[in-house]
C-alpha cells in the first residue's frame, strides 16, 4: 500500500437534550385505552394492525404493546405487512423483513396476515384509484400504525406517517408503482394526503398510532388519534419531527464517510435529509448540507441486500457491492420512480484505496485539512468523528463535546478501517 496522507480525526458527542419516553409498554397501552371509547370497536371485532419496513426504535416493543391492549380488550387481532414493494414485492420476502425487526408470529402472540393482493376501493378528489391490501379489508377495524417523520424523497406539510403508511403501505406493490407516477405530477405530498384521506374514507380505520424520535433516535412521542384527527395531528407532529431530527454537526464537508446504509436505517438506504441529496425528479435538492463526496462502505444485515441509496454516495466498496441483491433493490427503486438511488458508485477495492482516491477529487484542498466527518449510518449521528480542521469550531460550540484527541486513522491487513465505534 503506497504510503498516503489522511486527515486525523477526532471524536465528537452531540447533546441534543430531547425528551424521551421511558416506558414504552404502559405509554402504548394508556393511548390505547385513552383512545377506544371513541372508536366503533367492540370486544370480538378482528382488528389489523399495520406495520411498515422501517428501522422503528423500539417496534416490536410498540408492535407488541398496541396488539396485546387489543387482545385484552377482547379483539381478533392480526398483523399486515404494510411496506409497498419491500421485501422484493413478494409476500414471503415481506414477513423476512418483519423477521430481521423481531415480529413474528411466536414474539407477537398474534397472526401476522402477509400478501400482496389488493382491492381498489374508492377514487380520489383528483381521480386516482386508491388500493387497499385484501387483508386488512378483510378485518373489522383497521389500526395505522407509523412513525411521523420528514420524507426522503418530498417536502410537505404532510411527509412520512399515517397517511402514507395506508397509502404506499397497504397499497401494496401495486398500488406503490402507481402513486409514485401519480406524484410525479401531483407532489408527493398531495398525492399520499388525498388517497390517505380515501382510504380514511372509504375503509373501517379505527384509530391511527403515531410515534415521533429523538436525535438520539429514541421513542420521543407516542399518540394516538381518531380518524378524523389523523391529518390535523401528522402535520402538528411533523413540524415536531423535523425539530428533533437529528443532523450533521457541520453542514459543510469535504467527504462524509458512512459505515453502512440500508432499509432499516432510512427507506432510502440513507436518510436524504441528513445527506442532503434526494436524486428525486420531483424534489430539489436542499440547499445544506453541502457534502462534496459521500464514501459509503457497508450494507446493514437488516437490509437483506436492498442497496437503494447507494447511489447517491460518490465511492463505496467491493464488499458492499457484492452483498446487493440486484432484484430486490431494482424492484424497490423502480416502484418509487429513482432509478438514480439504484446505481453503482466508483468501487474500490477496499477502504484505504476508496477514501485515498476521494480525497484526489475534492479540489486544491491538502488531505490533511479536508474537512472529512465519519458517522456509523445517519440514524447514529450522537457521536461521529470530525477531522481535526474542525477543532475550532467545535470548542466553540457548546452544543458540541469532545470525547479524545485527534489521532490517526487505522487501517487492516485488507486495508479496510479499524473501526472504533
Amino acid at each position: 500500500m503506497h504510503e498516503t496522507v489522511f486527515p486525523r480525526m477526532v471524536r465528537v458527542k452531540q447533546h441534543f437534550n430531547h425528551p424521551q419516553i421511558v416506558d414504552i409498554d404502559a405509554e402504548v397501552r394508556s393511548e390505547v385505552r385513552r383512545i377506544l371509547p371513541g372508536t366503533k370497536v367492540c370486544p370480538g371485532d378482528s382488528v389489523a394492525i399495520t406495520v411498515g419496513s422501517r428501522g422503528i426504535a423500539n417496534l416490536a416493543k410498540i408492535v407488541f404493546a398496541l396488539a396485546s391492549e387489543l387482545k385484552n380488550f377482547g379483539c381478533r387481532v392480526f398483523l399486515v405487512p404494510a411496506m409497498g414493494s419491500h421485501g422484493g414485492a413478494t409476500a414471503e420476502g415481506q414477513l423476512k423483513v418483519l423477521e430481521h425487526y423481531g415480529i413474528t408470529e411466536a414474539s407477537m402472540g398474534v397472526p401476522i396476515k402477509s400478501c400482496m393482493d389488493v382491492t381498489e376501493v374508492t377514487k380520489t378528489e383528483d381521480g386516482l384509484s386508491v388500493f387497499v391490501d385484501q387483508n386488512a379489508l378483510g378485518a373489522d377495524h383497521i389500526v395505522a400504525f407509523n412513525r411521523i417523520k420528514p420524507h426522503t424523497d418530498f417536502r410537505g406539510e404532510v411527509e412520512s406517517g399515517l397517511l402514507k403508511i395506508m397509502t404506499i403501505g397497504l397499497g401494496k406493490h401495486r398500488g406503490a408503482t402507481y402513486y409514485h407516477q401519480a406524484a410525479v405530477k401531483l407532489g408527493g405530498s398531495r398525492m399520499i394526503r388525498t388517497v390517505g384521506r380515501s382510504v380514511i374514507r372509504a375503509c373501517p380505520v379505527a384509530f391511527g398510532l403515531g410515534v415521533v424520535e429523538n436525535a438520539n433516535d429514541q421513542t420521543a412521542i407516542i399518540t394516538a388519534m381518531l380518524p378524523h384527527e389523523i391529518e390535523s395531528q401528522e402535520e402538528a407532529l411533523l413540524i415536531r419531527a423535523k425539530e428533533l431530527m437529528a443532523k450533521l454537526p457541520f453542514q459543510e464537508l469535504d467527504i462524509l464517510i458512512v459505515d453502512r446504509i440500508g432499509k432499516n436505517i432510512s427507506g432510502t438506504g440513507m436518510d436524504t435529509n441528513v445527506i442532503g441529496r434526494i436524486m428525486n425528479i420531483y424534489t430539489k435538492d436542499p440547499e445544506w448540507p453541502k457534502i462534496t463526496r459521500i464514501f459509503v462502505r457497508d450494507l446493514t444485515e437488516e437490509t437483506d441486500g436492498n442497496a437503494i441509496g447507494i447511489g447517491m454516495a460518490d465511492f463505496t466498496t467491493k464488499r458492499l457491492t457484492e452483498k446487493i441483491n440486484y432484484k430486490v433493490t431494482y424492484t424497490n427503486s423502480l416502484t418509487g420512480l429513482v432509478p438514480e438511488k439504484a446505481r453503482i458508485p466508483i468501487t474500490c477495492e477496499n477502504d484505504h484505496e476508496a477514501l485515498d482516491t476521494a480525497l484526489k477529487t475534492i479540489g486544491l484542498v491538502p488531505p490533511e485539512q479536508a474537512k472529512v466527518i465519519w458517522i456509523q449510518d445517519t440514524l447514529a449521528l450522537t457521536e461521529v468523528y470530525v477531522s481535526e480542521v474542525y477543532l475550532p469550531e467545535v470548542q466553540d460550540n457548546p452544543g458540541l463535546q469532545l470525547l479524545g484527541q485527534p489521532e490517526g486513522l487505522s487501517f487492516d491487513s485488507s486495508g479496510n478501517l479499524v473501526s472504533k465505534w
